[in-house]
């Protein structure tokens, strides 16, 4: 019997197909594949390399992105000539002092990044071991090995890669453009820099500069590459700092206010590692996801340390993933460690109350805090001819402290002078600065946070309706707002079936004011059908995400208006419990709720600088 041309496994009678070992070179090849995707791989093979032999300095070349021609030279321990042929040969490494791979301790092990490129490149190797009196030379032609020669070079190594996947075209017609090659390959040079600020870095693409790093310190690294990736904006970088249970982390993180439409400005470092980690991505949405804009992405630097036998980098090739003994206590640090730097009030950079400031002020920047402090902030009926304009506002009053400059406290949010279309608050800082404020992004996070704070302590204050409301709504809003009846109970709203397609309103959040219950209801049914329930307190972390689109729909219902004049009293009550509340820098939304221009940025908006 013949067998059908859709099937090319031979028929028994032909016998079981024969197995044969691979020529060398062919596997090399395969396993290139794996290794050296891009040219970026390559890029971040010969840096880890530099790297892990003590380099000071390296410098990179790219040419057409890497895809014709890539440079790395370093200052690093460089060979031996009797270590070149090693270098180039499959599963030969310095780098593991057992068999365990447990204590790995250099960003390369695996002994594969040399002979993957030599298969699928034109590679030349040229390395000086600090005092030998000259440099060797070994070049590898598409995995074709040639004999170590005398060389010129300074002590340390130089690679050089050209024409890339020449050896196997079909993965080279599946590279993408130059200039796409190339940003590649800069992110890998970025998060090296990052992870290594005892290194200077040195990157040119088709001879233009790219990065050009000294030796720093950790901050000034961070700083240097955090204020590139955030456009300039560093203003409030918070520090990161936590332990638990052997672990630690210590970081820098820009505040909510700046972030970026992917994760690429997130730079996450373990144990001295570059890494992309999804269980640490994980946990930096979690810990951002009550002060950033819905898919919107922080921008921030986090160096965990882990003892090495609770994690293992053995997983992937690339080594940028990681399997941890302990996920949950990782992500539980993390989120926690963020939520901490992320909690202080607006303006203190993330430190909560404010620091008393001693150093004397100039004329018309010296206040003190209300005589009497403001309870809150109700609404008021404007008139219909009333008009949205500014009102500004004599200096503040000078309280018993006025004779002691040492007692006045610093507010990071300034005090308060005018306000502007009965909707933004303007306020001078200590500095000098201006600062703007949406009162009612602001208020939204007030009453947010003080509605979460009530119901985490069991009990959501309430108040009874004078007279109880009815309030028409389709009948699936009925019905999902019945199916939440005593979830919403213990968020203070109290409701109950009344006829068809409509619901008695008895109760709402004493700290909402007077919202109008039909549209705070009508909010409430389209956050429940979206978010698919509310959650209680104690259940899980998903179902917490449920609660705070709930409160955070109250909290948009019970703040002051756009249009609500305020006097000067409640503008700086309201900043000064903007400076004490937890992440009061955005709203509920992720918006900002304040802005703040510099002497030098006004000056630069009017040319003067």
């Amino acid at each position: 019997m013949e067998a059908s041309p859709i099937d090319p496994v031979p028929t028994s009678r032909e016998g079981p197909p024969l197995i044969r070992r691979l020529d060398e070179r062919l596997v090399n090849r395969i396993a290139a594949g794996e290794v050296i995707e891009r040219p970026a791989a390559v890029v971040k093979e010969l840096v880890e390399n530099a790297i892990d032999a003590g380099a000071r300095r390296i410098v990179v070349n790219l040419d057409a992105g890497g895809i014709d021609r890539i440079s790395v030279t370093d200052d690093g321990s460089g060979m031996a000539p009797g270590q070149l042929g090693l270098a180039v040969e499959r599963h030969c490494t310095s780098k593991l002092t057992d068999d365990t791979l447990v204590r790995i301790a250099t960003l390369g092990f695996r002994g594969e990044a040399l002979p993957s490129i030599g298969a699928a490149a034109r590679l030349c190797l040229t390395s000086r071991a600090h005092g030998a009196e000259a440099a060797w030379q070994i070049r590898v032609d598409g995995g074709v090995v040639g004999d170590i020669r005398p060389a010129a070079g300074p002590a340390g190594t130089r690679v050089l890669v050209e024409e890339l996947f020449f050896a196997t075209p079909a993965r080279r017609k599946f590279l993408k453009s130059a200039r796409i090659e190339a940003g590649h390959a800069e992110t890998v040079v970025r998060r090296l820099a990052l992870a290594t600020p005892h290194v200077a870095f040195r990157l040119e693409s088709d001879g233009r500069m790219v990065l050009d790093l000294p030796e720093q310190d950790r901050l000034a690294r961070v700083s240097a590459l955090l204020a590139d990736a955030a456009g300039g904006g560093l203003h409030g970088l918070l520090t990161v700092a936590g332990e638990r249970d052997g672990l630690a982390l210590t970081g820098y993180a820009c505040g909510p206010a700046v972030h970026r439409a992917t994760a690429a400005a997130q730079y996450l470092v373990v144990n001295g590692r570059p890494v992309a980690d999804p269980v640490l991505r994980l946990a930096v949405r979690v810990a951002y996801r009550h002060v950033i804009t819905h898919g919107r992405h922080p921008v921030l630097a986090l160096f965990l340390d882990i003892p090495p036998e609770r994690i293992d980098v053995n997983v992937h090739p690339a080594k940028t993933e990681l399997r941890f003994a302990d996920a949950d206590q990782v992500r539980a640090l993390v989120i926690g460690s963020l939520g901490r730097a992320l909690s202080g009030g607006a303006g203190n950079g993330g430190t909560g109350l404010p620091a008393l400031q001693s150093r004397p002020r100039g004329p018309g920047m010296i206040w003190a805090p209300p005589e009497r402090p403001v309870p809150g902030f109700a609404e008021a009926t404007l008139a219909f001819d009333a008009q949205p304009r500014a009102r500004r506002f004599g200096p503040p009053a000078l309280a018993d402290t006025a004779g002691h400059p040492e007692e006045r406290p610093a507010y990071p949010l300034g005090a308060a002078v005018a306000q502007v279309l009965d909707t933004y608050v303007i306020a001078v800082a200590g500095d000098g600065s201006l600062v703007l404020v949406d009162q009612h992004a602001a208020h939204e996070r007030l009453t947010q946070e003080a509605l979460q704070a009530q119901h985490l302590g069991g009990v959501v204050a309430a108040q009874r309706l004078l007279l109880p409301e009815v309030v028409d709504l389709p009948r699936d809003a009925v019905e999902a707002l019945l199916a939440e009846a005593d979830a919403l109970a213990s968020l203070g709203i109290e409701i109950e079936r009344f006829g068809e397609g409509c619901v008695l309103v008895r109760t709402l959040p004493a700290l909402l004011g007077s919202p109008d219950p039909a549209a705070l209801l009508r909010d409430l049914a389209d956050e429940l059908a979206e978010a698919g329930g509310v959650a209680h307190p104690g259940e899980s972390a998903s179902l917490g995400r449920r609660l705070d689109g709930v409160i955070a729909r109250m909290a948009c219902h019970g703040s002051i208006r756009a249009g609500r004049r305020l006097s000067r009293d409640e503008m700086d009550a309201l900043l000064r419990r903007m400076e004490t509340t937890p992440r009061a820098n955005t709203c509920s939304h992720g918006r900002p709720t304040w802005l703040k221009l510099s002497r030098q940025e006004i000056e630069r908006l009017f040319g003067r600088s």
